[in-house]
């Protein structure tokens, strides 16, 4: 049945359905890397039972939601950094953060500011892979994003990404190669 104010309309009536592309590639170059690098026990994930396991690694989003031309405001990362905060404080002992893009850095840097982990001082320069010591064992490690917009042009290669894990494995005293598959 139409609503009043619509009878001379055509339309709907029902809830408006999602539409778009279902996904992107920036998963699969991430899960493969992290395979290679042996933090995954395997290159793809699927779905939830597909088996994918990663081993001493953690994936944490610092933007809970997809913003406007991927870009949220400062506003944004604050409302969504305490549960950021609430996963930090869960995993203890984190000797190594990888911040893909500048946006993930900047919100590492103010939750450890906020939580008085690291001191207030200028910011932290943002490059693929530089890297900045937090004191305590704790470094900071730097990439471009794998979305497809930076894969896609070559902004980001495999090799590049590659480099960044084999230098956190470094920091961490690992050994690369692949994961032993969970049991």
């Amino acid at each position: 049945m139409k609503v009043k104010r619509f009878q001379d309309e055509t339309y709907w009536g029902r809830p408006v359905p999602g539409w778009g592309d279902p996904g992107d590639r920036s998963g699969d170059f991430l899960f493969a890397a992290l395979y290679r690098a042996g933090f995954a026990t395997q290159p793809i994930s699927v779905s939830r039972e597909d088996g994918l396991r990663l081993v001493e690694c953690y994936v944490a989003a610092a933007a809970r939601c997809a913003p406007p031309a991927n870009r949220p405001s400062p506003e944004e990362m604050g409302r969504c950094r305490e549960y950021l905060a609430r996963e930090w404080r869960l995993l203890g002992g984190v000797r190594a953060v990888l911040a893909l893009g500048k946006v993930s850095q900047d919100a590492v840097v103010a939750l450890l500011r906020q939580t008085g982990r690291l001191p207030a001082r200028k910011a932290l320069a943002f490059g693929h892979r530089l890297s900045h010591d937090l004191g305590d064992g704790l470094r900071l490690f730097a990439s471009y994003h794998p979305s497809q917009q930076n894969t896609f042009t070559g902004k980001l290669t495999e090799d590049a990404f590659d480099a960044v894990l084999a230098d956190v494995n470094r920091h961490l005293g690992r050994q690369p190669g692949r994961a032993r598959r969970a049991s």
